[in-house]
Order: C-alpha cells, then structure tokens, then sequence
C-alpha cells in the first residue's frame, strides 16, 4: 500500500470501458462493476468474469509488472488458486498506465471465522508456501523478480516503526493497556540482527486482507501479488501467527518443513507488524471488519503455539 499523498490519475467507468473493449475485442460487450478502489488500483469486474486492475498510480505500475511477470509461471504450481493475468493491457490515449485482466476467483473476504474454520486451511496454506518458497531463485531472477529492497525483516529497522504505530494505535484507543502489555512483552523477545540468512520466492504481503475464503471458512485465493520478491520466507510464514491458531501452527510447520526459532520470531515480529498497520488503516477508512480482524489477529500472534 503506497502512501496516500502520492499523485493519483482515477480511471472512470467509461474509459475502463472503452480501453477494455478496444485492446480486447472478444470481451464486447463490456459490462463493467466497480470492485474497489485503494490506494494503488482501481478494480472492476467485467462481464462477471474477469477482475480488472488499473493502476491509480505510478508506484503501482511496477507491483503491476512483477505479477505479469511471475503469476503466469507460478499460478499452475500452486495447491491454492491465484491470479492469473491472462489479459495485460497497454496504456492509451490519455490512461499513461499498463492494466491487468484475471478470471474471477471464487471466495470473498474472511472476517468472523471460527478456531475450526481457520484450522481447515492448515494443511492447503503450509503445502501453499512449501510450494511456493521451493521455486527457484535462479528462475525467479530470470523472470525480473527483486531482492528484497525495503529490509522487510531488518529487525533493527523495523522495530522503531512498529513502536512508532503501537503508540498511534493506543492513542487512539485500538489498543487497551493489557494488549499493550502482550505485545511489549512478546516483542521483548525480538532482538536483532539475526544470522539466518535464507532467500526464497515470496508473495511478500501475505495477510489477512490478502486471502479469500470459501462458504466453509476454506483459504480459497491468495490475491495481491505485487510484493512478491526474493527474500526471507518469514515474511509469508507470518501468516502462521496472524491466521492459523495456536493449536494449528505445530502441524503447519510439521508440513511446510524444518524452519529455525529464529524464522519464527521473524515471523511472529511481522505478524504483529502487519496487523497493527491493517488496523490503523482499517481505523482510518472506518472499516470497521478490517478493525475487527486485525484485533482477532493479533490475539492469534500473541497466543503460545
């Protein structure tokens, strides 16, 4: 998610229209439904199969590039659906952008699920990252995929920023003082900088807001794939503390396979990190489900496994 400041350029209705029907003729009529709009991209559905992505801004373009570049290659290796841009589109006459088409994934939003609806996707996500986290780096670099740039996992960087969105988050009374506690506690634990220095295929932004989910409660989709780069795979593990319970996390690695104690405190620290800025921007767009699940998924982080 950039930084909301950043000049934006909002496609219409119509000139999404137009664009699609131009450079994809076989999809006229274009029957256009607006999904969303976020800071990066503008989301439409198309005649009720296709999910439609136009960047809103120039930092988007180049997140838009990296799943055009990858989602092809790794969406048929994958045990979990994922897009796949099967329509790239060009930019044209006053549009300055690349635009992306996907075939609709079935599933929608989780919020409110059970301990047992959560433990059904066990086994599909720690087989999901195993996967994914096995592809090769050498192919991965092959296809323009970054290094990790932003130290994504450089504790010593991060720590402060966290601690920075903690006193926001309290301050603005998403956090009570006993939560406060928890967390301090836990990240109490976190000392940096570590030795273990693995790099691996990663989605890069795997949270809560980034998965759909099935009528059961069943991951169905992971969605979002401009942050993938090649990096530490505790930035995907992180989703063992931020969704799956504490009763489930000993048979995910069990299956996802041998990961250091000090992957997992990576892991744990990024959970806690992601869900406290899903939270405030979750408080700042009155989202009141994504408050909701951020606040389940910090009391799953901070739960012993």
């Amino acid at each position: 998610m950039s930084e909301p400041w950043l000049p934006e350029r909002v496609i219409s209705n119509e000139e999404a229209i137009r664009m699609v029907e131009k450079q994809f003729p076989q999809l006229k009529p274009v029957r256009i439904q607006v999904l969303g709009e976020g800071f990066d991209n503008s989301v439409f559905l198309v005649n009720e199969q296709f999910v439609f992505r136009f960047p809103r801004r120039e930092i988007a373009v180049r997140l838009l590039q990296t799943e055009n570049r990858l989602l092809p290659v790794v969406a048929p290796l994958l045990p979990i659906p994922v897009p796949n841009p099967i329509f790239q589109g060009l930019c044209d006459d006053g549009y300055p952008w690349p635009f992306a088409g996907y075939q609709l994934l079935s599933g929608r939003t989780l919020s409110g699920l059970t301990t047992e609806q959560r433990l059904l996707s066990v086994e599909s996500m720690a087989l999901f990252l195993k996967t994914l986290h096995a592809f090769p780096v050498s192919e991965a670099k092959k296809l323009g995929i970054p290094y990790d740039e932003l130290g994504r996992t450089d504790i010593l960087k991060r720590m402060p920023m966290l601690e920075a969105n903690l006193e926001k988050a309290v301050g603005l009374g998403l956090i009570g003082e006993y939560e406060l506690e928890r967390l301090q506690l836990v990240l109490s634990e976190v000392k940096g900088p570590f030795a273990d220095d693995i790099k691996t295929l990663v989605h890069g932004d795997f949270h809560i807001r980034n998965m759909l989910v099935d009528d059961s409660g069943r991951v169905s989709a992971v969605i979002d794939w401009g942050d993938a780069h090649i990096g530490n795979p505790a930035m995907d593990l992180s989703i063992a503390y931020s969704f799956i319970p504490a009763e489930g996390r000993d048979y995910f690695f069990q299956l996802y396979g041998e990961v250091s104690s000090e992957t997992k405190m990576i892991a744990r620290f990024r959970a806690v990190y992601s869900l406290i800025m899903l939270l405030l921007y979750g408080d700042s767009q009155k989202d009141e489900l994504l408050v909701a699940e951020s606040r389940d998924g910090l009391e799953l982080a901070l739960a012993d496994s």
